[in-house]
């Protein structure tokens, strides 16, 4: 009688392997750690880097504390007043998603209609780029003329903003299925709407949150911009107060909140791209084959 050693179990499971490709274990919490800081050293140490090159220029005094105040002055005016940059940060972060959010439904809707219909692609696509060149901050003064001082221009600035990016990579997305794919559905009786959501929107998921990513730094611009024309709350009323009072420290402050606000919506979309999508080649580092 021959016996087996896991070790012969291991060498045989190896050989029956398809040729190219080599198992291996799933990473753990500790090598899905090690990757994370792998890949954020840099960014930090390059964001390190910019404010010790800012620290040592403010400190030397080669520039004037009033046109580029110190890191401690512009975190101090932070801290200084917290609730004050709570309140407007709150302001435009709520006109950042909304905007966000409407322009990424519309985006979407916009995409599909032009996919599945050559005469409305034809005809919205010209459109579409005629209004992406158009300066945003040049027409913003309009919708307040239209919709007044609230929450109506900002959130129709961060739309337009954030649009452009989710309809064209959405559009993308959609086109880029394998034709043969559409026609083995068709061959197997699938009606449209079930190769739209079973073959089509799936395959089309990582061009979106491609675009999703880009719009979300896109909508704070936006709100923003929308706050520049004519607000009396949010970050852009902040940084245009404290232009006009030469408060410095203050300024940077609100263009450094508004940067962080920024960070964090893209950081949630690619959050929710990773829980959505672990079968991207680009998060494909939990895989348990490689091809060699």
């Amino acid at each position: 009688m021959v016996t087996q050693t896991p070790a012969d179990g291991l060498d045989r499971a190896a050989n029956d392997a398809p040729d190219g490709v080599v198992e291996r274990q799933r990473p753990g919490i500790a090598q899905r750690a090690a990757g994370l800081a792998e890949r954020a050293w840099r960014p930090v140490a390059l964001l390190l880097g910019i404010f010790a090159l800012w620290w040592l220029v403010t400190a030397a005094e080669w520039i004037e504390p009033y046109l580029v105040p110190s890191p401690g002055d512009t975190i101090g005016a932070i801290t200084d007043n917290p609730e004050y940059f709570w309140e407007h940060t709150w302001t435009t972060g709520y006109e950042t998603l909304l905007g966000f959010v409407i322009a990424a439904a519309i985006g979407v809707f916009a995409a599909v209609v032009m996919v599945y219909s050559s005469t409305i692609e034809k005809t919205l696509y010209p459109l579409l780029l005629f209004a992406q060149v158009i300066p945003k901050i040049a027409i913003a003064p309009l919708f307040v003329v239209w919709l007044g001082f609230g929450l109506g221009p900002k959130i129709v600035v961060a739309v337009l903003m954030a649009f452009f990016p989710v309809v064209i990579s959405m559009v993308t997305g959609l086109k880029s299925i394998d034709p043969e794919m559409l026609q083995l559905s068709a061959t197997m009786g699938a009606k449209p709407a079930q190769t739209f959501w079973k073959i089509r929107f799936p395959a089309s998921l990582p061009h979106l949150f491609s675009g999703l990513k880009v719009a979300a730094t896109m909508a704070v611009t936006g709100a923003v911009v929308g706050e520049f024309v004519g607000a009396d709350a949010g970050l852009g009323f902040v940084i245009l107060q404290a232009n006009g009072n030469l408060d410095t420290p203050v300024l940077f402050a609100g263009l450094l909140v508004m940067s962080l606000l920024g960070v964090l919506l893209f950081v949630v979309v690619e959050w929710a791209e990773h829980l959505l999508l672990p079968w991207q080649a680009s998060r494909r580092t939990d895989s348990v084959t490689t091809t060699m």
